[in-house]
């Protein structure tokens, strides 16, 4: 085959939403996914665990409209319903161990956090359903990028055990820098300095667990509670209601306690510590839940490294420059990470799509 326009490696939603618009452009687009499922660290999932189009974000799930006008038009042009984040009701503080939670009714608005109706999910499944599906390649990961005299060529594998080159004039590397550079070998390589860039952007999400407890009703509604917690003794350190738009009711909490000592303490025991600690905010109905779930985002080798195992900081706004000189034609990264404005959140992977998008297009027109 004579090879495709643009390779997009990574089927997130900056991955998505740059292949929407370079192939609403009329151009030859194709998305290679490692996962066998599009979204990244964009996961809706049931009570199961299992994906569904009307669950619980193990990843990412607010917006703020007012403040992210990216994403609110994302959600706005793929005619997706949003509601607010439950923010109604006392809030729960827990200072120390020997002293009971105390409650609070909170002294100030702050900016409203929105949610997608069915889930940060919709947004993925809206971006995909406006891809011809011979274009998107899951199980295919990319292990190499090497530049060729009319583009580029990936060495792909697939879960077969498999390997394949693909021909392309551009790629769009739509997945963190740090995983890039762990996973992706460049010929000719990258500048140490860009190295180094890559290897020193924290990935959002990466070093983060997330547990969700879920019921049968919002029982902590009905006491004058929002489910809003913040705890220094946990395992969790931040507390939200999760309740879907559909009414499903849910708590879910990011937990403080590190990568390496959540390995060793296993899953169940994680789960249990995090259901006594709800019971101790939310009172006796909360120590029975239905379902629980625990993603912990450190040991997914398609989101983290090792060097995602410690730290846990947000990426920061930097320089522009993302690739060494004699990529510039050819390379373009659009993780959320390498966004200008919003690194590392849900905005941020639009940003950044939308400007990778913005360039090929005018590369294109160049004579």
């Amino acid at each position: 085959m004579d090879g495709y326009k643009v390779a997009v490696v990574g089927g997130g939603l900056a991955g998505l939403c740059a292949a929407q618009a370079l192939h609403a452009s009329g151009i030859d687009v194709v998305v290679i996914e490692a996962r066998d499922r599009l979204g990244g660290r964009i996961l809706t999932t049931d009570e199961e665990g299992a994906p569904s189009d009307d669950g619980f974000d193990l990843g990412p799930s607010w917006f703020w409209p007012n403040m992210q006008p990216a994403m609110a038009s994302l959600v706005e042009d793929l005619s997706l319903q949003s509601f607010a984040q439950n923010s109604t009701g006392d809030i729960v503080f827990e200072r120390m161990s020997r002293e009971q939670p105390q409650r609070y009714s909170p002294t100030m608005e702050n900016q409203q956090s929105m949610r997608i109706a069915g889930g940060t999910g919709a947004a993925v499944r809206a971006l995909a359903g406006k891809l011809p599906g011979d274009r998107i390649l899951l199980r295919t990961k990319v292990t190499a990028i090497t530049l060729s005299e009319t583009g580029v060529e990936l060495t792909v594998q697939t879960d077969g055990g498999g390997s394949a080159t693909l021909p392309a004039s551009y790629v769009v590397a739509a997945l963190p820098p740090r995983l890039l550079e762990a996973t992706v070998s460049f010929a000719p390589p990258q500048d140490p300095a860009i190295a180094a860039r890559w290897r020193s952007t924290p990935t959002w999400m990466a070093p983060h667990a997330k547990f969700f407890a879920v019921y049968d009703r919002p029982f902590w509604r009905a006491d004058g509670l929002a489910g809003t917690a913040q705890s220094m003794v946990g395992p969790m350190v931040e507390i939200h209601d999760a309740t879907t738009s559909s009414g499903k009711a849910a708590l879910f909490g990011f937990l403080g306690v590190g990568a390496e000592q959540r390995a060793s303490l296993g899953e169940d025991l994680l789960k249990q510590a995090c259901v006594k600690q709800l019971g101790r905010f939310f009172g006796p109905e909360a120590l029975s839940p239905r379902a629980t779930l625990l993603k912990d985002w450190a040991a997914d080798p398609l989101t983290a490294t090792a060097a995602d195992a410690t730290g846990g900081d947000h990426p920061a706004p930097g320089s522009p420059d993302w690739v060494s000189v004699q990529w510039n034609d050819r390379l373009i990264l659009a993780g959320s990470e390498t966004s200008d404005t919003e690194p590392g959140y849900l905005a941020g992977a639009v940003e950044a799509a939308n400007r990778a998008a913005a360039r090929i297009l005018s590369h294109l027109k160049k004579p």
